[in-house]
């Protein structure tokens, strides 16, 4: 019997099958997704489809220009009536300090009494900034003093255990209510005197914010050495300044218009400038005689 040569030859009923290929392990999607029935659209399509469509309106665009002009027109008359009532330029001429200003004007408070030209210094009709002027009234010493005084309240209720979050801000509320107060008053007392001066609210906020510093420093003495030392420092600061608001407003308001005016003016002036001073000792006693016990 002869054999062949080789099994699975041709002609042989046998034949070698190719094994099949193993499926991938992942899909092929470079081609993008493909179309499917139910599918989703992709994320984001439908919104720029509405926002397209809303551009494309017509009314739309009219809609949205109209609410920008309002917006716009809006906005320019905030700023109109706060420039009406709130000059930005003047109100950074009074926070234009430096520390050289800082310390000397905290000395000068604190012990007016060798100081001799109290006339504040111009330039071309304006005057200098308080840098370069001890004279010139700021806002920067008021405003630190109001906040360093609220925090040095807090301390001295925490010290005596009676701190309480309403406490601290009837303090602060009152300090603030008394000082609007201040200057209204001051305003008509010069509005019925007729007074031509150079003194504005932003000056009367800044000699009446000054109290803070005694404040300031009647509260710490108090706490260091008791209640005379609190006194001790209370009649200290309340004389000084007395003092500094006597020569600083006398300087301001009757050496600009009193001076050969009527002889009634004068004594008016003399009177509202006295009385704004005699009424620091007494703001300054209510502020600060409940912090020291």
């Amino acid at each position: 019997m002869a054999y062949h040569s080789g099994y699975g030859a041709q002609g042989s009923k046998h034949r070698v099958r190719a094994a099949p290929e193993p499926p991938p392990l992942f899909d092929d999607t470079s081609g993008g997704y493909p179309a499917q029935p139910g599918a989703y659209p992709p994320q984001g399509s439908d919104v720029a489809f509405n926002v397209n469509h809303l551009l494309a309106d017509p009314m739309a665009n009219v809609a949205v220009a109209y609410g920008s002009s309002i917006a716009s027109q809006g906005k320019d008359m905030v700023h109109k009536e706060l420039h009406r009532f709130v000059s930005m330029n003047k109100l950074k001429h009074f926070f234009a300090v430096d520390t050289s200003y800082v310390a000397r004007k905290l000395g000068l408070l604190v012990f007016p009494y060798t100081h001799q030209n109290w006339e504040v210094q111009y330039s071309r009709d304006v005057p200098l900034p308080p840098r370069q002027d001890l004279n010139a009234p700021d806002l920067y010493i008021p405003t630190m003093a109001f906040i360093t005084y609220i925090l040095l309240a807090g301390m001295a209720l925490g010290i005596q255990k009676r701190f309480s979050p309403e406490v601290l801000g009837l303090c602060a509320s009152t300090a603030l209510v008394w000082v609007v107060i201040e200057v209204l008053a001051l305003l008509l007392g010069l509005y019925l005197a007729t007074v031509r001066s150079d003194l504005g609210t932003f000056h009367l906020l800044a000699y009446s914010g000054y109290k803070y510093v005694g404040m300031i420093l009647s509260v710490l003495t108090g706490l260091l050495f008791g209640s005379d030392g609190y006194y001790v420092a209370l009649a200290w600061t309340s004389a000084a300044l007395m003092y500094f608001i006597v020569r600083s407003l006398r300087m301001t308001s009757v050496g600009t218009d009193g001076v050969g005016g009527p002889a009634p003016r004068q004594r008016f002036q003399l009177y509202l400038t006295l009385a704004e001073a005699a009424f620091q000792p007494m703001i300054i006693y209510w502020l600060t005689f409940h912090l020291v016990r």
